[in-house]
């Protein structure tokens, strides 16, 4: 007989709030002539979700870390290629934040930490008291957090997998993920991986040796290795041990953030009617866009003053 666990939804907010600013037409503006498509398209992400999932527990994570993350201090260049979101996208993360504290919802945010950090010391906390984790997000790198109850889910796919599933999808196993990166790089991320070896090879080395220590600690070995180029990888890991030791520290999720938390493990609060109503009428949110929040919160909804 399977044995039932609780499950904790833990959600990837700044990849919904992105796709919604690309995705989302420029229809809405607040009462300043700030656009507010992000957090059009955010919000009814949201919705979906609780009407589809209908969680007990979840905690929506945000990206605050931008240029003061833990891993900044460690590596300068981390995440140094991405451009500065916009002024009229970052004004809109503290609606979608608003959405979601309106609804009940846990929101975590820290300036040292990033949303994989939260996602993964909130999955640690809760899965020590018995829950097991859906991450809603499609990014590969969370995919290293997966333990034998989790599953990932791809929302926008439709797209669920758990730990078993992470190598067809990646080519490696979830607890190598954060090897795999270190050695190939995460051009995303700007973490450069070790020269000459590319995601192919990175695979191979860890099909083989099972882990990037004992890919260290075996060097010799990888001459030997029916791989084109090994005898050069060989050399450019004993060149870049300390590098690629280092990028394997920015490429692994932080499993000890501190998370402001009682012991309700995320549990959804009650709605806020009056903040929500505010909400929908600052947003500009259309009649049904109202009623499906409200629903979704538990909430009856007035909609004599709602925009056509």
């Amino acid at each position: 007989m399977n044995e039932v666990r609780p499950t904790l939804y833990l959600v990837d907010a700044s990849l919904y709030v992105f796709r919604a600013w690309h995705s989302m037409p420029d229809e809405w503006h607040d009462a300043d002539g700030w656009p507010l498509n992000a957090v059009h398209g955010f919000s009814r992400f949201v919705v979906e979700l609780l009407e589809r999932e209908r969680p007990r527990h979840i905690a929506v994570a945000f990206d605050e870390a931008l240029d003061s993350c833990f891993r900044n201090a460690l590596y300068p260049a981390y995440k140094a290629n991405r451009e500065q979101a916009p002024e009229e996208l970052t004004r809109q993360f503290a609606y979608c934040k608003a959405v979601c504290d309106a609804l009940g919802l846990t929101t975590l945010a820290h300036s040292d930490y990033e949303a994989d950090d939260l996602i993964g010391s909130a999955l640690h906390l809760a899965r020590g008291n018995g829950f097991r984790g859906v991450i809603v997000s499609a990014d590969k790198d969370l995919s290293q957090l997966l333990g034998e109850h989790d599953e990932q889910f791809d929302f926008g796919r439709g797209l669920r997998w758990g730990m078993s599933g992470v190598k067809a999808r990646h080519g490696v196993e979830a607890h190598q993920i954060a090897d795999y990166l270190a050695l190939a790089g995460d051009a995303i991320d700007n973490i450069p991986g070790v020269s000459g070896i590319g995601s192919k090879s990175a695979a191979v080395l860890l099909a083989h040796f099972g882990s990037l220590d004992a890919i260290l600690a075996r060097i010799d070995e990888i001459p030997f290795l029916r791989l084109r180029g090994a005898a050069q990888m060989a050399a450019r890991l004993r060149a870049q041990r300390e590098e690629v030791l280092l990028y394997r520290r920015l490429s692994t999720i932080a499993l000890d953030a501190p998370l402001a938390e009682d012991h309700g493990l995320f549990a959804r609060r009650d709605a806020d009617g009056g903040q929500l109503s505010a909400l929908c009428e600052t947003l500009r949110f259309g009649p049904l866009t109202r009623r499906r929040m409200h629903a979704a919160a538990g909430l009856e909804v007035a909609l004599s003053s709602a925009a056509s």
